[in-house]
């Protein structure tokens, strides 16, 4: 019964469903006023109010210049590629990415459309 009070209190958020995963692809010195990128990303999507956001940092990859960065101990790198992921509605998801674009310096950002399982809070303990 718990497992469905919670989907229906998901149901209400209207999260469950068809939603937009918003993926966007910066490197760990990128910074926003003097502040890590990734942390400036996710409280903006805090303070508007979206479902969540996960930031991902990457052992390796490259981006539109093609450098090479990896955490392999012979090459540290000091700025590993890292990935925001945000899931919410398409329309609030396009009303903030003009802010997104402008928070930004490269990078990547794509959308894609997702289906949303489950979405609730821990149950207490």
């Amino acid at each position: 019964m718990k497992d469905r009070d919670m989907s229906l209190e998901s149901d209400r958020n209207g999260m469950l469903g068809e939603q937009v995963l918003l993926r966007i692809f910066i490197g760990e010195r990128d910074k926003y006023k003097h502040i890590p990128l990734y942390e400036a990303l996710v409280e903006l999507f805090r303070s508007e109010g979206f479902a969540g956001a996960t930031v991902l940092r990457g052992v390796a990859g490259f981006g539109a210049h093609s450098m090479y960065h990896t955490d392999r101990l012979l090459r540290l790198s000091t700025d590993l590629p890292m990935v925001i992921e945000v899931v919410d509605d398409r329309t609030r998801v396009e009303a903030v990415l003009p802010t997104v674009e402008g928070m930004m310096d490269g990078g990547m950002i794509t959308l894609e459309k997702v289906q949303v399982w489950r979405y609730a809070k821990k149950r207490s303990a």
